[in-house]
């Protein structure tokens, strides 16, 4: 869909009146966590705001399409954990020769990035010490390089369908290591100011 025919849609009206990655993030601050009590969803921009609900990757959706709105690219970056945790997903932004990111979360960690971070691998390293497991581990492993939702086939901003192609593809897109076999096993648990922080949550 053309970025004029996106722009009538009813629904994105709001989204044109957030100029800055700022504005954006505040208003996603405000959208209720989709806390998915019916089943898991992987929504459209389109599907999420008539909901009034998101979760991380339709906030970052949600997020993409107001940036490419206002003619920036719309970009996602993944943030791979282990095995026993779960992947955040952002929405990337360029200040100049600086990124930042726009996140939507329930925790009082992984959110909003000021555009300070020279590329994309010191931005995802910059969410390493605020990821972790239940278990006081932490956990995030690997970052994908930035996805292109401009190149992918599907209607990714107005599907009235689950998104779950998306959802595959972005996961299994090109992604970079953080660590080596050395250091992960060296880490040491975050200790216990570090884990009652990340249990403060935004919506209940």
């Amino acid at each position: 869909m053309r970025r004029a025919a996106i722009a009538a849609v009813r629904e994105f009206r709001v989204l044109k009146r957030l100029t800055t990655p700022r504005k954006i993030q505040d208003f996603l601050d405000l959208v209720p966590m989709n806390m998915e009590t019916t089943g898991d969803t992987c929504s459209s921009p389109l599907v999420t705001l008539r909901r009034n609900s998101a979760h991380c990757m339709e906030g970052a959706l949600v997020a993409a399409l107001a940036l490419a709105l206002h003619g920036q690219k719309p970009l996602l970056l993944d943030l791979k954990t282990t095995s026993n945790d779960i992947d955040h997903d952002v929405a990337l932004y360029r200040k100049g020769r600086f990124w930042g990111a726009i996140s939507k979360t329930n925790h009082s960690v992984l959110r909003y990035r000021e555009p300070i971070y020279r590329d994309v691998r010191e931005l995802a390293v910059s969410y390493f010490h605020e990821y972790f497991s239940d278990s006081g581990r932490k956990s995030l492993r690997q970052f994908s390089e930035p996805f292109d939702l401009r190149k992918w086939k599907g209607d990714w901003a107005t599907s009235e369908e689950e998104l779950w192609d998306l959802a595959a593809a972005l996961d299994f897109s090109p992604h970079e290591s953080i660590l080596s076999r050395e250091q992960i096993a060296v880490l040491r648990k975050v200790d216990d100011i570090e884990r009652s922080a990340g249990e403060l949550t935004e919506w209940s």
